[in-house]
């Protein structure tokens, strides 16, 4: 059933303009949302959870080892000491 008036279809072509522009609006505000975050997190290195793993797992087998040495000079600087 369509109206006869025109102010009223006006109206109705008015706040279709207006819903679209806010849709278009609401899109680009998104769009350059997400633009800014991927230049801000550009600049930061990530490593995956492998990567961490791995590194951390090195990392505990140089510190056994460094207490393993270290624990060996002591014995032989004792030793040395009781000559």
């Amino acid at each position: 059933m369509q109206s006869e008036n025109p102010m009223i279809a006006d109206l109705v072509k008015l706040a279709n303009s207006a819903a679209g522009t806010m849709a278009g609006m609401t899109r680009e505000a998104r769009e350059s949302a997400r633009e800014r975050l991927r230049e801000a997190m550009g600049g930061i290195d990530f490593v995956s959870r492998e990567e961490f793993e791995t590194v951390k797992a090195m990392a505990q087998k140089a510190r056994e080892q460094a207490d393993a040495l270290e624990a060996r000079v002591a014995e032989l600087e004792a030793r040395h000491a009781g000559d």
